[in-house]
């Protein structure tokens, strides 16, 4: 398992080869499973004479000020020493806390948290629910390291309780060729079901039997696609076709369509408004990653007319028994 500091490797794709079951969790998992429920915060008119003896009494370096369960501020410890250092009257937290606060959304997913661990060093972020903008958690570091511990606990005796024959399935059809179609509808702006697409088939392929590696290759390179759905367009549908030599998967949208693919493949460049970057997405990496996670990927864009994104993982016969699931 990752230690903390090697957390921000779980987000950087060198090859297909080296994605982990760490990497393929990160995408799949929610800020909202693994934060901190119970959350010590201050009311904005707490005077800062009384800051010390709360972050002492908690053993915390900073805390979130909220009103009617709304972010107003963070104060911390190095606020109330500069308080102290220049030696003025008592006041109100609200008169010395930091009113711009990096946050992160309940229903973000977990690559989006240790990415902003990474590009900004800190040890926390409050977490505000993204329906109510309320401040419903926080999350660390080492929140995220337990979080994926026990998922992976989890998930092993899940498959325990539900393992079956699947991986023997196309040896029980009689037919010149099988094809196995998984169809899943993607919806514009829905951040709450983001993700439960490639979530879904990951599951399917799990019981399946086929190779975690290959899983994990398909679960990551889904979830961008989907993503890409829900941020950019109107909505579309991605469907995965399963045979005994390969995985193929495509995701299809109606929307403004791609001007320029050749920069679009480029890693980093993206065309994402402002807005789009505020909540975290349009990090231009996501042709990139599943292009990465692919032996093969197509892609087809008219602008004003959608998008049709094909990517293909060969099987070359690995099913495997369910029993070698999470090695």
């Amino acid at each position: 398992m990752k230690s903390a500091d090697e957390l921000k490797t779980a987000t950087s794709l060198t090859s297909a080869k080296d994605i982990t079951r760490v990497q393929e969790l990160v995408y799949e998992m929610k800020v909202e499973q693994v934060m901190a429920h119970d959350v010590i915060t201050v009311d904005p008119s707490l005077p800062m004479s009384e800051l010390r003896a709360l972050l002492r009494d908690k053993r915390i370096s900073g805390v979130p000020v909220v009103k009617e369960d709304i972010l107003e501020g963070v104060v911390s410890i190095e606020d109330f020493i500069r308080y102290l250092a220049e030696g003025q009257p008592n006041c109100s937290v609200s008169e010395r806390m930091q009113r711009k606060v990096n946050t992160l959304f309940d229903n973000d997913s977990l690559v989006r948290a240790v990415e902003e661990f990474d590009r900004l060093g800190y040890g926390r972020f409050p977490v505000i629910s993204r329906n109510s903008g309320k401040l419903v958690g926080i999350i660390t570091k080492g929140d995220i390291i337990r979080g994926l511990l026990k998922k992976m606990e989890i998930d092993y005796h899940a498959e325990e309780i539900h393992r079956y024959r699947a991986s023997h399935i196309f040896e029980d059809i009689i037919a010149d060729k099988t094809t196995l179609i998984f169809q899943y509808k993607v919806f514009s702006r829905d951040f709450n079901r983001a993700g439960e697409t490639s979530s879904g088939l990951k599951k399917t392929l799990r019981r399946m039997g086929i190779s975690p590696q290959i899983i994990r290759r398909v679960a990551i390179a889904t979830y961008e696609a989907e993503m890409n759905i829900v941020v950019f367009t109107e909505g579309g549908e991605i469907t995965a076709r399963v045979t005994p030599e390969e995985i193929r998967v495509e995701a299809v949208d109606d929307g403004p369509g791609i001007a320029d693919i050749q920069k679009a493949m480029q890693p980093g460049y993206s065309t994402a408004q402002d807005w789009v970057r505020a909540l975290g997405f349009g990090a231009g990496m996501g042709l990139t990653n599943i292009q990465k996670c692919s032996d093969e990927m197509h892609l087809v864009s008219r602008l004003g007319e959608g998008t049709k994104l094909e990517f293909i993982i060969h099987l070359n016969n690995v099913f495997i028994n369910a029993a070698a699931h999470h090695n």
